[in-house]
């Protein structure tokens, strides 16, 4: 199928904008547009894709304005949302206490061909992937290309379940960008649900396709899908792999999330703490695809081995498929096997879009270092904030604790701050303890919790006393005797120091005895 048989239909929107405003717009002025709004008492405005807002002249909108418009669409649904038939053009209504109509906000629906083409490769395996991604990035966009893909190239049966009309435009007819996929259309977004089995009982699909999967029920309806063998595409609500496992109402997309305690032997294997996260189950999405922006996507091929790795601490590295739609050579399938190296792979093949992937350590850095939202208990605030400015990381201090991927709380305050840890607990936020609002010890605990080791900040910048060494000296003995070190003996301290340097053999199930006198005495390591 030709994209020049998806056209933007422009002209059916600017048919029903009203007279003071079409003078404003023509095709070539809407080519980066994203919204036009139309607000009582204000001049219209349009929206283009880089931030930048467009006042259309200098007549404010009326309600005679208003009326013109929602006169020539269809009735707003419960969800305030119209759309023009034949197109992928949305709007939106907003409305006084009255339930009169004061503004509104006609989002312009493009089709995009070639979004998909770096992850053609994982769209053809038959398993099922979940997108997630801010919103504004091309995630209906996408479903609706895989949509064609699988339904016209593949030969599968489709089934698009399509609340408020979002993926194949309004009307009884689908659009033409989703190919063959039968569409089911969603008359209330709390009923969608509900049409995701009914999809699977009444009309035997190969694969289901939703958008925006936000509630716990949903999230139950997925899992129903993927049992009885049916491949979902879907998007949900999160910006980011971490963020979805920590989201209680929708984790179990990705297996759910449960409290284990560990037996002695495990918990010194692993060198972790009695009570750990893991996996509750097998993931309802065989693979999760995170979109950072329009062109760059971070794939976890394997969702099971990514939560497990996320869970437990340890670095996990996304596949990267970037797109540059610039490119006029011949599309190539990215096979990029991550390696130490993280070099550039290019594959050819006979796909006739022109498109280009690349792969590149500034893609990686980007992606596992992201912007890390620490929320504080009961610790310097103004502290926090000179250690992040002098290491120069990429943090952020929010109030929010549900925004936030980790908590620092002062261990004295814990047991009266038992609600926002418990808070944290519901969230599956990771929370860290500081012994004292000192420089050294926040620094300390906020370099452990970023993962941040000696050789990630400019020498110049660190800031170390007395009592990170002497705990770094304790990480090292207990490191020694973990491989099989009978008895490690550390450097004489103070007995301030030495009790924070006993707390912390204790956290790793060994032993520690003070020995010696004064002003030469020391701590002892071993095992119990």
């Amino acid at each position: 199928m030709s994209s020049m048989e998806f056209q933007n239909d422009l002209d059916k929107l600017l048919a029903v904008m009203p007279p003071k405003v079409i003078s404003f717009l023509t095709q070539e002025s809407l080519n980066d547009v994203i919204e036009v709004v139309l607000d009582i008492g204000r001049v219209a405005e349009v929206r283009h894709s880089g931030g930048r807002i467009e006042k259309l002249g200098s007549e404010v909108i009326n309600d005679d304005d208003i009326n013109y418009v929602t006169s020539r669409v269809q009735a707003f649904t419960h969800d305030n949302r119209s759309g023009i038939p034949g197109t992928l053009h949305r709007i939106s209504a907003i409305r006084n206490r009255q339930g009169k109509v004061v503004g509104l906000t006609c989002r312009i629906g493009r089709v995009v061909t070639g979004t998909i083409a770096c992850i053609k490769d994982f769209c053809t395996q038959g398993k099922s992937i979940l997108f997630l991604g801010p919103p504004g990035v091309g995630k209906t966009t996408k479903l609706r290309e895989i949509s064609r893909l699988v339904a016209d190239e593949l030969g599968k049966r489709v089934v698009i379940v399509d609340t408020s009309n979002e993926i194949a435009g309004d009307g009884d007819v689908p659009h033409p960008a989703v190919g063959a996929s039968r569409r089911m259309q969603v008359a209330q977004p709390e009923l969608q649900k509900d049409i995701m089995i009914e999809a699977v009982e009444n009309h035997t699909p190969e694969v289901i396709v939703v958008d925006e999967i936000g509630t716990e029920a949903e999230a139950q309806a997925a899992r129903t899908i993927a049992e009885r063998g049916v491949m979902l595409i879907a998007t949900a609500h999160g910006n980011c792999l971490e963020s979805l496992i920590k989201n209680p109402t929708l984790s179990d997309l990705v297996g759910g999330i449960q409290s284990v305690t560990l037996g002695d032997d495990e918990a010194k294997r692993r060198a972790s703490q009695k009570t750990v996260l893991e996996r509750e189950k097998q993931p309802t999405f065989d693979i999760v695809i995170e979109i950072m922006d329009r062109n760059t996507l971070a794939v976890y091929k394997n969702t099971s081995e990514a939560v497990d790795y996320i869970l437990r601490g340890w670095p996990i590295r996304p596949e990267i498929r970037k797109v540059d739609s610039k490119q006029t050579e011949p599309v190539h399938e990215l096979k990029q096997e991550l390696s130490n190296e993280l070099k550039k792979s290019e594959i050819e093949s006979p796909d006739e879009n022109k498109m280009n992937f690349s792969f590149s350590r500034q893609d990686y850095v980007e992606k596992v270092k992201p912007l890390k939202k620490v929320y504080l208990y009961a610790v310097s605030r103004t502290i926090v904030e000179k250690i992040i400015e002098r290491l120069d990381l990429n943090v952020e201090i929010t109030r929010n604790i549900e925004d936030s991927d980790i908590v620092i709380a002062h261990k004295n305050y814990a047991k009266g701050g038992a609600k926002i840890l418990n808070t944290a607990q519901e969230y599956r936020v990771r929370v860290f303890y500081v012994k004292t609002n000192s420089m050294a010890q926040i620094q300390k605990v906020l370099k452990d919790a970023l993962d941040i080791h000696a050789g990630d900040v400019a020498p110049t910048q660190d800031y170390k006393d007395e009592t990170e060494e002497a705990l770094d000296e304790a990480k090292a003995a207990i490191k020694q005797i973990m491989e099989g070190a009978p008895e490690i003996e550390l450097s004489p301290k103070n007995t301030q120091i030495r009790k924070l340097q006993h707390e912390l053999v204790e956290q790793y199930n060994l032993k520690s005895i003070s020995i010696g006198e004064e002003p030469n005495r020391r701590l002892k390591v071993l095992r119990k």
